[in-house]
């Protein structure tokens, strides 16, 4: 007769854990007794790859590392997707009991996976992946006017000029001076008067 494990599968895994965090915690305090602490200003500056430190940190960043930490955290999602299946599909159990499980499970994944990849695909085509495009995209619209003219006018610099901000008021070409006699206020033509609405019951 088999004897019955007392332990459940998740009693496992929680002392699994246990383990591992008093042990991180071990060796923090172990590291803490022994190391010497000894801080100098070469210690405490920040670490860029080894190199000498320069200028703010607070730098803008490029925006093209967000596009392939999209993509990584993309793939990433897929392999935890991937895992579950696999043990799934190679589970000889399922499998004994219905054929149609494993055959279900594999179209599952490839449509999937095709979608994943039709997405790459995408991505690729468009161009975002790659670091720096060959080719910069010229903005086109669908006026009438000729580019021509576009051009002409960007190169007459010197006629149009932007004028300088100016917070302190000044005086305006061409504007009418001001007189300091009002004009005389104008009565209403009319009285209005007002009716009390009667309550007719």
């Amino acid at each position: 007769m088999a004897e019955l494990s007392q332990i459940s599968e998740f009693g496992k895994i929680l002392i699994f854990l246990i383990t591992g965090i008093i042990l991180v915690a071990l060796m923090f305090f172990v590291n803490r007794l022994i190391a010497p602490n000894k801080p100098n200003p070469e210690k405490l500056t920040s670490y860029e790859c080894g190199e000498e430190p320069t200028g703010n940190a607070w730098l803008p960043f490029n925006s093209r590392f967000y596009v392939i930490a999209l993509v990584f955290l993309l793939f990433d999602v897929e392999m935890v997707f991937i895992f579950p299946w696999a043990t799934i599909f190679g589970n000889h159990e399922i499998i004994a009991a219905d054929a149609r499980w494993g055959w279900f499970s594999l179209a599952e994944m490839f449509i999937f996976l095709g979608i994943l990849i039709l997405g790459l695909a995408y991505v690729w085509r468009k161009g975002d992946l790659d670091w720096i495009k060959p080719k910069p995209t010229v903005p086109a619209t669908n006026s009438s006017i000729p580019a021509s003219l576009y051009e002409k006018l960007n190169l007459e610099q010197s006629v149009y000029k932007v004028k300088d901000f100016n917070i302190e008021p000044g005086p305006v070409a061409n504007a009418p001076v001001a007189t300091t006699t009002t004009a005389p206020i104008r009565k209403p033509m009319f009285k209005p008067t007002f009716k009390k609405p009667t309550n007719e019951s």
